[in-house]
């Protein structure tokens, strides 16, 4: 799943019992700076992504 917010995307996908997320800024679907986050579900997941990509846009 992708989904678009400011200047990033946030991709997610299941990995076993669990959910991975990561943000890519340049439209490649690379994450960004090769950070993947975890969580229990989709919705954690991306969360996580989020608050990662809005911090380190600071």
């Amino acid at each position: 799943m992708v989904t678009t917010t400011g200047s990033y995307q946030v991709h997610s996908e299941a990995r076993g019992p669990h959910w991975i997320a990561w943000i890519s800024r340049d439209g490649s679907g690379t994450p960004d700076r090769s950070i993947v986050l975890v969580g229990e579900t989709r919705e954690v997941a991306e969360a996580n992504a989020r608050r990662w990509a809005e911090r380190s846009s600071n």
